[in-house]
């Protein structure tokens, strides 16, 4: 049974705003009422709780306005307990239900076609029936309607009332992060090549390449991540180790048999380390103390042959030294510049002037530049301003900009993408669908 709405009155006021860190405010006619709770969920509850009560108190049902990382709803509760979603038109001005953390919404518009006039009645000596004119066939479009069915919400607070029975659209931001997800899980003709450089040592390049890495891995990609170093790269020391020692030196020496017309697509496994939860391979560097290998370009572009064979995503980290032949090989190969940094003035900088110098090299280079992503890390909290400041002196130059922010998780040790705060994990989606939209 319909919730019957005529009865609410404009009082009392309720929001209602959940915190991503378990914590909320219900917000009744201006007075603040704090929860906090294990999970979301039952934070969820213990707010609608409190929200049923007020209804049953009244004998009415109340309005709520209620916002949390998935945006802004506008439900209806009744003294039973049945909540019914309102969309924002229709919720009255004078309701007043909007706080003022929670942005006012924008009323659907309506678009109005004309009918087209009665055509005038024929006069004498006219044909009433026009012949008609007959167009190509060529010319008609698909009589197959578009798809146009979504999902409901399974995220935030629409996603738990569908929990319990309902059927609420996504929001927005979920909406958002559908796409994201949809970019992330494209599979292109082709294996497609990411280059990951910063002239600076110390502006995330490693958390980079496995956050990434993991993003596309975990939807579904076949991805691995090379460390391009001339030296012992770091990717080794933030991922897992395998079974094995093999780096990039045994898999150029086991080329020809890893190229040839006999070789299968598990053979690549023992020189690459898998990552478990992650879903991606590692191509670790040379990890010798007292090697003395310098890899060439040529080998870079046998290294690149054959993971073009196992692999349809590359992700590639690199050193700090861009005149050297494998950190410029890697530029040649790459479809997709990233460029990461922190908010380390030395660290921008250097991101700066990798743009710089690839743009004046050549003209493919100059691409790279000027379709690059840059991505800006916390190395510690509160820099949410300064990052945002330092998003925007890159924001005219390339083709996006994105911010993470800071999480313990990445600080130190093994990067393992589930162990990330759910805002860091989204920031991350956000990054790899921007880097998508470029392949």
């Amino acid at each position: 049974m319909a919730i019957e709405k005529s009865l609410i009155q404009p009082e009392p006021v309720i929001s209602a705003i959940i915190n991503g860190d378990n914590t909320g405010v219900l917000k009744i006619n201006g007075e603040e009422h704090p929860y906090e709770a294990l999970d979301v969920n039952d934070l969820r509850q213990a707010l609608m709780k409190r929200v049923i009560g007020e209804a049953a108190t009244l004998g009415r049902p109340v309005r709520v306005t209620s916002m949390d990382d998935s945006g802004v709803s506008y439900l209806v509760v009744s003294p039973a307990g049945e909540v019914e979603e309102e969309q924002p038109e229709a919720v009255p001005e004078d309701a007043s239900t909007i706080i003022e953390r929670i942005p006012s919404a924008t009323s659907a518009t309506t678009t109005v076609t004309k009918a087209p006039a009665t055509p005038a009645a024929p006069t004498a000596g006219t044909s009433a029936e026009a012949p008609a004119t007959r167009r190509s066939i060529r010319e008609a479009s698909s009589f197959l309607a578009a798809p146009s069915a979504v999902e409901p919400a399974s995220q935030g607070i629409r996603g738990w009332l569908n929990s319990l029975g309902m059927s609420l659209a996504p929001s927005e931001e979920e909406l958002s992060e559908r796409e994201d997800i949809r970019l992330a899980s494209k599979h292109f003709a082709g294996t497609r090549t990411i280059a990951v450089a910063n002239q600076k040592g110390g502006s995330n390049k490693t958390p980079t390449v496995a956050d990434l890495a993991a993003v596309f891995g975990r939807n579904g990609g076949s991805v691995v991540a090379w460390d391009n170093n001339p030296t012992t790269g770091t990717l080794g020391w933030r991922t897992e180790k395998g079974d094995h020692s093999r780096s990039a030196l045994d898999v150029i020496a086991a080329a020809d048999a890893l190229l040839s017309p006999t070789a299968q697509s598990a053979d690549i496994n023992a020189f690459v380390h898998h990552q478990s939860t992650d879903k991606y391979d590692v191509l670790r560097s040379d990890a010798d103390v007292a090697g003395t290998h310098e890899v060439t370009a040529e080998e870079v572009d046998i290294l690149h042959r054959v993971l073009s064979k196992y692999y349809r995503l590359i992700l590639m980290d690199s050193g700090n030294n861009h005149r050297s032949a494998e950190w410029n090989r890697m530029i040649d190969h790459a479809d997709q510049l990233v460029v990461p940094t922190t908010n380390e003035e030395d660290r921008v900088e250097a991101a700066l002037l990798t743009l710089q110098g690839l743009d004046l090299k050549g003209e493919r280079s100059a691409d790279l530049a000027s379709n690059a992503v840059v991505i800006v890390s916390e190395r510690q909290r509160g820099e949410a301003r300064l990052s945002q400041e330092t998003a925007e002196k890159f924001r005219p130059y390339v083709r996006d900009v994105v911010v993470v922010p800071f999480d313990e998780a990445l600080k130190s040790g093994q990067i393992r993408f589930g162990a990330l705060q759910p805002a860091t994990r989204r920031a991350w989606l956000r990054a790899a669908a921007a880097v998508a939209r470029g392949l």
